[in-house]
């Protein structure tokens, strides 16, 4: 996926204050402080060139954990279209939006939304979750928050590349027949993954367009990125040089996959074709592939390894 930071370009961003107050960050001025601190802030990071403006996702903070957190987390959905409409140029991003919490396809519906009021200004930052308390009290399960996540980002990505989704899920049935407009303004809308956990940089790695590192010793960031760099994406396209976009595997890999879960490989293979794959080739007889700015470089692979 390419960058949606212009090459060479410093971008900066932040999690807004007032919108949540937990103890971990609240500072002394915020207790008292609502919507009109909250504008001034935003109207103040769109006029000064912030790339984005950040809101965090919590439901309902259960006990014992209200004491820390508090139980002021603004509504992610309605505060970042409030920001859309006092704003011009700033990104607007969920920082970040618990997937497991709602079906997905409510979730690609109020992004697509938000891109179109936005101008294609949004960015939806997804994440697993981490209050289990949270999970009980809305009935679900929270050892499979994971798996719900990667399989959420899947039927997201296809309700936003196509009007009518179809695809198969592990949790929802299958999903098809049922419009979804206003399309989002961009294409591909991105979708940056949060967390440090090992799970999460593997999300991050094989589907997300970005990374939101979330609790990252400075020291151990180059490793994170070196990870993020090197592991290979669920759906890794390349466009070929005859203009045909091919997902690359080797003749063996796809057997393998096919072999042990059918199921599974026609799932992927039907995610690599929402992103625009018509073919699959072996890799030994791809030729040389210059992808420029990919990850915020340029990038080229090799005929085969």
């Amino acid at each position: 996926m390419a960058s949606i930071v212009p090459a060479g370009t410093l971008a900066y961003g932040m999690q807004l204050q007032v919108q949540a107050k937990s103890k971990t960050f609240v500072e002394e001025w915020e207790a008292d402080a609502g919507a009109a601190e909250l504008a001034a802030i935003v109207r103040k990071a769109d006029e000064t060139g912030f790339f984005y403006v950040a809101v965090c996702d919590h439901l309902a903070v259960t006990k014992p954990l209200d004491a820390h957190m508090g139980t002021t987390w603004y509504d992610t959905v309605a505060t970042l279209g409030w920001i859309a409409g006092m704003t011009e140029r700033v990104r607007i991003m969920s920082h970040v939006f618990v997937l497991s919490y709602r079906h997905p396809l409510h979730t690609a519906k109020s992004f697509m939304t938000l891109d179109e009021l936005s101008g294609g200004r949004a960015i939806l930052g997804v994440g697993a979750g981490h209050l289990e308390g949270e999970f009980d009290l809305l009935g679900l399960d929270f050892a499979e928050r994971g798996r719900v996540t990667d399989a959420a980002i899947d039927v997201v990505r296809e309700a936003l590349a196509n009007e009518y989704p179809d695809i198969d899920t592990p949790y929802w049935g299958h999903l098809s027949d049922g419009g979804m407009a206003p399309r989002p303004r961009q294409s591909p809308l991105p979708i940056w993954v949060g967390g440090s956990s090992k799970p999460a940089l593997r999300r991050a790695a094989e589907r997300g367009d970005g990374w939101l590192p979330q609790g990252t010793p400075r020291d151990d960031m180059p490793d994170q990125i070196a990870f993020l760099l090197e592991r290979p994406r669920t759906a890794d396209v390349y466009a070929a040089t005859d203009g045909v976009r091919v997902l690359s595997l080797s003749e063996g890999e796809l057997r393998k996959m096919i072999q042990s879960d059918p199921a599974l490989t026609a799932h992927l293979l039907h995610l690599n074709g929402i992103i625009g794959a018509t073919d699959v080739m072996d890799a030994q007889t791809l030729p040389a592939v210059e992808m420029p700015n990919r990850d915020g470089f340029d990038w080229v692979y090799p005929a085969a390894e």
